[in-house]
Formats: structure tokens, C-alpha cells, sequence
């Protein structure tokens, strides 16, 4: 039976190996300090945090996320460790998001086993003006191993918590945590869908999701964690599924309103109708797993149930990964320490004895490796199966391009919920492809990276090729993007200073659907991004003032693309200024960013562009494992969706497209 913890109280620990899992309703920094019997951590070397996320016995996320599970092993902590504090922060980094928890939900944290068996919990309540708080902690009291529930918050921050337990370096340790928190902004994928409370665990819709013409607000981008802010799901939460690890400390985490166009639907009118019924599943013969079906998960439209099928997909090999990996660790961890002791005992270093021990030890590590591989093993087999018969299924906006479905596409009439950027994959299962979906419309820029990634060999690729491969990736997308909406609700316009991208660009020059040619020199680039800024400032103005009605009868109120080659190629000070512009305020008026750029080429403006670099989504044009999950922090490899070579399938999509809009004018 869970022990529910108020502020002070206890319970006792049963066992060694914890898990220790953190809730909330926004990004966290979770962090944890080892002290000793008088309660004092005695350097910075006893703190695990995001830019040290490991210790003897103790791991923590490496990013901010509104989900956290920490690893506790109190066997393997040193003799000289008395407590163990679980800490909590808010993220300073990028200036955004909330400054104190009495604005936010209050935090929920839990103690389980591996087994995922709840110990404790404790709601962390009475939090006002404080921004870090410790949350929990673990102590040892006369050999056994306890654990309180503390809500000490800290209006100072990291560094008046980390002052308060002895730490001298307390402000330079609280500068580097922020600095990790940064980094980890940039490199972390959108969120995925909620999860369901505690004893539910069907996937499942809350509510429908309205569009702007039927009283809701613009769906916002999935936002996969550790992450930048998240942005809950209009579908409503997200749960596992049977034969797959699951979490049962996750609960629904609230929803926050996102801002949209103007609502002109009569106040009393909804389209509520039910969602029809889930696909029927064949039964499966005894003893077998139920065979899988495309769209069985539940949603309001077959495109809501696939994009919540793709994304329990995502997570059931993450966390069926993440038990694999921690069986692995437990096994080679068991087998260093039956080793240690065999070889702690002098008669049995040599002779017969000592090597049967040693053999013994092999032979069960050996055990428990085979032992987690087969159920990792079984876990994909059932997830490939999925695979196959989900792909085929997915509507264009999922697909890839060498999937059937381009071959029947029409102009579609609506948006679709989300857009598919690439596929996802782990080292473990390099065979099973995820798509990487993240909601439409867009709430980050997205860059792609036309450097040279840390992964690749030098002699691989010359820095031009790696730069055609980056422009032909960004017109992938663009081509995509413009493919999923319907005709006239958006539009391209491409900055390439040099002409360098010409070849890259001619399927979209060529068919006529950039809204003006590519944009050259210096006085081209000022040209667009003064136009686009004005736009920004215009639409901005006239939300904010609830005076959608005064824009200009001329301007576009389509969602906007820039694609940007050669980056700092053409640009002046001025100019960077209004890309930095456009890539913090567009978004939420409708005004997206594409970067083509090596962030190398860029050093010479220094950290005047590293706020513009977190801000955006990297995406790389060729396999590169840069982007982290928000449950576990899997460095997940990347590889984007190209057109397959020789195919005529982009020519033959934006030939329709533009078509489209020659009609719509």
C-alpha cells in the first residue's frame, strides 16, 4: 500500500534499488546532493545534476522536464553518505516560462521500485515565491534507509539551497546547472501526449480537438521533454499499452490555454459529435499476443488515432529500451561485485576455488544479460509487427516519401494535426524506424544543420556535399509542408544571399509555389526580413488589441515559412537582429523559421546567437544521435525524411500544389 507523505513525515524503505519519479505541470530541473551525518554535502563532487547527471549509486536527468525519473541504488552508496536530498528547480534559462511555484502545479513525487510498485508519495503544497525546493530525502538511520518528505523551498534559487547545505562554490555550481539547462534545450525533441492518472491506462481522447472555427485554440506543437516549455495535447492524455513497460507514477498534468486566431464561431455552437469506433482487432489464438491494427488507439479522427498509436510506439521502446539497458547495468554491476569479493578473500585468489567463483560470476552475469535480451527481443518483434502495418497506413502529412499513399494525393481541405520531420531510431533496434511527428502548427524554427556532426567521419563527407544534403533535406520539408495545407493557407519564401542553393531550390522555384523568387545579396535578405517583421509587428498589434478586423486588405494571413541558406552570409547586425526577432515572436503569429546553417560559420557574432540556436529544433541531413527523449534521455538517432533518389513524386506533389493555388488566387 502507497504511504501518502505530508511535509515531516516518514516511511522506511524495504528497498535498496529505487526509482524515484517527479511530476509536474511544467519543465523541471531535477538534481539530487549527497550529505553526510550532519546533513552537509562537502563539494560540488556529491551533487548529481544535469551537467553531472551520475554518482555512486545515484543518476538524474540530464535536462529540464516535466517528467523525471531519478535511479537510486543505497547499496552502492559511500559509507561516509548519510541523506540523499532530491531537489527541484525551475529553469532559468532562455528567460522564459514561470519564476516561482505558487504559479505553477503543485509538483508530485514519488518513490517506487523497479518494479514500478509505489512506496511513497508526497504532493509538494504551500509553495509560493520559491523557485527551487527539496523535495525529498532519503536518510540512513541505524542501518536502514528511510524517507521523509521536506518541501523546504528556496526563494534564491539553486544557489541559496545548495549555500544551505555547506557548499561554498554554491553560486558557480547554480551558473553551471543553468548553463547544462540550456544546452539541453537545444538538443531535446517536442513533447509527446500526457499520460492517464494512476489505474488507467488506456489511451483515450478528453475532449475533442475544436479548430479556430469551432470555439478551441490553435493546436499546439507535441512538445518530447527535458525539453523546451510543454504544450499539453487538445486530445487529451496518453497511455502505454499491454506487453510494455509502463509508469505507474504518471498523472495528467494540466492544460494551458495557447493563443490562436480570432473566434467567429456563434459561442453556442459545438461540434461534439462521438468519436466513431477504434478499429476491431482479430482475436488471437492462446497464449499470443493480440495482432496489431492500425489506428487502435483512441482519438476523434483515424489521423488522431495514428498520431497517438505512432507516439505510444515512441514510448513503448523507449522505456522497453531504458529496462534493458538498466538490466544490463544491474547484471555487470552484480557480477564487479561478486568478482571483488571473490578475489577479497585470499585463499580464493588462486586455485580452483577462486576461478569456479569467477566462472560463476560470468555465468549468472551472463544469466541475467540473456535474460533481459529476450524481452527486449519480444518487446521489438511486437513493435515491428506494429510498424508494419501502421506505415502503410499513414495519411500523406505522416508518410514517407516512397510511401503509396503520395501517389493518390489530392490538395487536402483542412490542416492536419501534426507533420512527420524524419524517423527515429535506437541502437538496440536500428531496424525499427519511429516517425518523428511534431503538432502543426509549428512552435519552434527548425534548423538544419549543415555542419560536419561530431558522429561522422572526417573523410565521409566534404563540407559542400554536407551543405547540398542540408538544402535538399530543408526543401524536403518545405515541400512537405506546403503539400499538407490546404491551398492558399501557406506560403514559402527562401533567402539565399550567395545563389549557392539554386540546384537544391529548383523544384520549388520551378514549379511556382515560392511566393517570390529566392531572395540574393544583401539588399534581397533586408528586403524579406523587414517584410516579415513588419507582418509580425501588424498581426501582433492587432491580437493584442483584439482588432483582427484593421489588418491591411493586402496582407498574406497565411502561415508563413522562411527558409534561410548561407546563414551569416549577407547579414548585417541589423539583419541578425530581425532573425532573432522572427525566431522568438513568429511562431505565435504565424511566421516560421528554417535555418540552413553551420553554427561554425556563425562564431564570429559569439553568444549573440546562442539564445537563436537553443531556440531552434536541430535537425541534421544524415543519421546523427543528437536528439533525447523526456522519460528516460535515450540519445535517439535522427535521419530525415528525403525523396527517395530518381523518384518523381516531389515534382509531381508540387506540381498539384501549385495548381492549387493558381485556382485559390
Amino acid at each position: 500500500m502507497t504511504a501518502e507523505l505530508v511535509r515531516g513525515q516518514n516511511h522506511p524503505l524495504s528497498q535498496s534499488r529505487l526509482e524515484i519519479r517527479v511530476a509536474a505541470g511544467t519543465p523541471l530541473v531535477a538534481s539530487a546532493t549527497l550529505s553526510d551525518e550532519n546533513g552537509k554535502a562537502r563539494g560540488v563532487d556529491w551533487v548529481a545534476h544535469p551537467g553531472a547527471p551520475t554518482l555512486p549509486g545515484l543518476e538524474v536527468s540530464k535536462q529540464a522536464a516535466a517528467d523525471h525519473r531519478l535511479a537510486v541504488d543505497l547499496d552502492a552508496m559511500p559509507e561516509a553518505v548519510h541523506r540523499v536530498n532530491v531537489l527541484l528547480a525551475l529553469p532559468t534559462a532562455g528567460g522564459q516560462g514561470p519564476v516561482r511555484f505558487g504559479t505553477v502545479a503543485a509538483p508530485f513525487v514519488a518513490v517506487t521500485g523497479l518494479d514500478g510498485t509505489e512506496v511513497a508519495s508526497y504532493t509538494i503544497t504551500g509553495l509560493d515565491a520559491e523557485c527551487a525546493v527539496v523535495a525529498l530525502e532519503l536518510y540512513r538511520r541505524q542501518g536502514a534507509w528511510k524517507v521523509r518528505a521536506v518541501g523546504q523551498g528556496y526563494a534564491g534559487g539553486l544557489a541559496e539551497l545548495f549555500a544551505d547545505q555547506g557548499l561554498t562554490e554554491a553560486h558557480r555550481l547554480a551558473g553551471v546547472i543553468n548553463d547544462a539547462v540550456a544546452q539541453g534545450l537545444a538538443r531535446s525533441v517536442p513533447a509527446p501526449p500526457q499520460r492517464t492518472a494512476e489505474g488507467d491506462r488506456t489511451r483515450r481522447a478528453a475532449a475533442p480537438a475544436h479548430g479556430p472555427d469551432q470555439g478551441g485554440p490553435a493546436a499546439p506543437q507535441g512538445a518530447p521533454g527535458a525539453v523546451p516549455p510543454q504544450t499539453t495535447s487538445p486530445y487529451g492524455p496518453q497511455g502505454t499499452r499491454p506487453g510494455y513497460p509502463t509508469d505507474p507514477s504518471a498523472i495528467t498534468q494540466p492544460s494551458s490555454p495557447a493563443a490562436g486566431p480570432v473566434d467567429y464561431s456563434h459561442p453556442g455552437r459545438q461540434a461534439a459529435a462521438p468519436p466513431p469506433p477504434p478499429p476491431t482487432v482479430s482475436p488471437a489464438p492462446p497464449g499470443q499476443p493480440a495482432p496489431p491494427v492500425a489506428g487502435d488507439a483512441t482519438g476523434w479522427s483515424m489521423d488522431e488515432r495514428l498520431y497517438n498509436q505512432v507516439w505510444g510506439m515512441f514510448e513503448d521502446l523507449a522505456r522497453t529500451t531504458a529496462a534493458y539497458r538498466s538490466a544490463v547495468d544491474f547484471a555487470d554491476s552484480r557480477m564487479e561485485k561478486e568478482l571483488d569479493q571473490a578475489l577479497s578473500d585470499p585463499r580464493s585468489r588462486i586455485g580452483g576455488q577462486g576461478e569456479a567463483a569467477r566462472e560463476a560470476a560470468r555465468a549468472k552475469h551472463a544469466q541475467l544479460v540473456d535474460q533481459a535480451r529476450a524481452a527486449l527481443d519480444r518487446d521489438l518483434a511486437q513493435l515491428a509487427a506494429e510498424a508494419e502495418v501502421v506505415e502503410p497506413a499513414l495519411p500523406p502529412a505522416y508518410a514517407r516519401w516512397d510511401n503509396p499513399v503520395w501517389h493518390g494525393y489530392r490538395v487536402p481541405m483542412e490542416i492536419p494535426m501534426a507533420l512527420r520531420l524524419g524517423d527515429l531510431s535506437l541502437p538496440e533496434s536500428e531496424l525499427l524506424r519511429i516517425p518523428m511527428l511534431v503538432r502543426l502548427p509549428l512552435e519552434r524554427g527548425l534548423w538544419i544543420d549543415s555542419g560536419r556532426p561530431a558522429s561522422l567521419d572526417d573523410s565521409s563527407a566534404s563540407a559542400d556535399e554536407l551543405g547540398r544534403l542540408a538544402m535538399d533535406t530543408a526543401v524536403a520539408l518545405a515541400a512537405r509542408l506546403l503539400a499538407v495545407h490546404p491551398a492558399g493557407e501557406f506560403t514559402v519564401h527562401v533567402i539565399d544571399p550567395a545563389g549557392s542553393a539554386a540546384q537544391a531550390l529548383a523544384p520549388l522555384v520551378h514549379s511556382g509555389v515560392l511566393a517570390t523568387p529566392p531572395a540574393l545579396g544583401a539588399a534581397g535578405v533586408a528586403d524579406v526580413l523587414t517584410r516579415l517583421t513588419q507582418r509580425v509587428d501588424l498581426v501582433q498589434m492587432a491580437v493584442r488589441g483584439g482588432a483582427a478586423d484593421s489588418l491591411p486588405p493586402g496582407l498574406d494571413t497565411a502561415e508563413q515559412l522562411l527558409i534561410v541558406n548561407d546563414f551569416p552570409h549577407g547579414f548585417d547586425d541589423r539583419a541578425v537582429t530581425q532573425l532573432r526577432y522572427l525566431a522568438d515572436e513568429g511562431p505565435a503569429v504565424g511566421v516560421h523559421l528554417m535555418m540552413v546553417a553551420d553554427r561554425e560559420e556563425a562564431a564570429g557574432y559569439g553568444p549573440l546567437l546562442d539564445p537563436l540556436w537553443r531556440s531552434l529544433l536541430r535537425l541534421t541531413p544524415l543519421p546523427d544521435d543528437h536528439l533525447a527523449d523526456p522519460w528516460v534521455g535515450h540519445a535517439w538517432t535522427y535521419e530525415p525524411a528525403l525523396v527517395p533518389p530518381g523518384s518523381q513524386v516531389l515534382q509531381q506533389v508540387l506540381t498539384q500544389v501549385a495548381a492549387a493555388r493558381t485556382k485559390y488566387r
